[in-house]
């Protein structure tokens, strides 16, 4: 096997081969490297392929800094990308990484697989360690709600609860109408999820990495945005990243005022059925509260569970985590002080969102 570093040149070929993974997600794809660069990040993409040109593996890993001083992490962010049974293709974009972290301490990864399979025991047999973590605890969130398509719309919408389909058809009584969005739309979308991320208690980014994304995704057919209008103005937004058989649900605005009028249900249930007209298997609804007996265990956001499950949306707990030690001394400081400097940087961000 050989493994190719790709050039920008080589972004078609590379996006190609994770699209073509049932595991292919919007953060593996050449575009998101470079969405991540503008903050800092240093994104490289590796194909394994086979003697016959068949990948096998496929894999964007970003190299950051965490710190002045500390040795530089390399984290491939719902990857790698592969058959995890193919152990000798993981074994080889592995060894291949190893040998280009330079500096570099750990790799981290935190693929879309799920807890207790197969794949979980092929990372670990080439050392990956789990450091599994809550919901929104990790990177990525670990409970994804994710709603399969392929039965047809006409079932898809007998599944959602009937107050759910009953909100939709109030949307539309009332006037709500919902169209997919441009770029002129990030400015009205960015204030509305400024409003939400007050009202939730939440930090956003600022709304120049929204311009980023818009850039470097969208016109390669990976992103979608579409806005909800009430009385001649936007109430609500959700912004999609698609890839391989996957629409995700990234980010949701909506606005203090007339939320009664239900837009929120009226344009996920448009998404939807704009997912399943342009061939996607599945609609994956992002993050939720872990769920134990049956409940959510993160009570300041089993909403958003009650929410998605109105979809008839199937619950699913990935894997979460895995660390790869590169350098045991500077890995074992890092797991003593990550903990401690993550929750300050979360505290100091919400308070510098507070202030704006």
């Amino acid at each position: 096997m050989r493994v190719t570093a790709i050039s920008p040149d080589q972004r078609k070929r590379y996006d190609d081969a994770v699209s073509a993974s049932p595991l292919a997600d919007v953060m593996q794809s050449f575009g998101w490297g470079e969405v991540k660069r503008a903050s800092g990040w240093q994104p490289l993409r590796l194909l394994v392929e086979d003697e016959g040109g068949r990948v096998r593996a496929a894999c964007s890993v970003l190299r950051t800094q965490p710190a002045r001083g500390v040795a530089p992490l390399l984290y491939a962010p719902r990857g790698p990308v592969l058959d995890y049974g193919d152990v000798e293709a993981l074994r080889v974009l592995v060894d291949e990484i190893r040998r280009r972290a330079g500096r570099g301490f750990m790799l981290k990864c935190d693929p879309p697989i799920e807890a207790g399979s197969a794949a979980v025991k092929a990372l670990e047999s080439i050392g990956f360690r789990s450091v599994r973590s809550g919901a929104f605890g990790g990177v990525q969130p670990t409970a994804v709600m994710i709603l399969d398509l392929s039965p047809g719309l006409d079932k898809v919408l007998e599944g959602f609860k009937s107050k759910w389909r009953y909100n939709i058809r109030l949307a539309e009584r009332k006037g709500v109408t919902v169209r997919e969005a441009t770029r002129a739309d990030i400015e009205p979308f960015y204030t509305i999820l400024q409003e939400t991320a007050r009202r939730d208690g939440f930090v956003v980014r600022a709304r120049s990495y929204f311009e980023k994304l818009w850039d470097e995704l969208e016109p390669h057919g990976m992103l979608k945005m579409f806005m909800a209008d009430y009385e001649g103005a936007p109430i609500s937004g959700i912004l999609l990243t698609c890839m391989g058989e996957r629409v995700i649900y990234t980010y949701g605005a909506s606005s203090n005022e007339h939320r009664n009028v239900m837009p929120n249900h009226l344009i996920q249930w448009t998404a939807i059925r704009w997912a399943a007209e342009h061939g996607y298997r599945l609609y994956d609804f992002r993050g939720v509260s872990p769920m134990r007996s049956g409940q959510a265990v993160e009570d300041h956001i089993a909403g958003l569970n009650r929410f998605k499950e109105g979809f008839g949306a199937r619950y699913v707990e990935y894997a979460g985590e895995f660390d790869l030690p590169l350098r045991q001394g500077w890995y074992t400081v890092w797991r003593k002080a990550a903990p401690a400097a993550i929750a300050l940087r979360r505290t100091l961000s919400g308070r510098a969102a507070e202030a704006e």
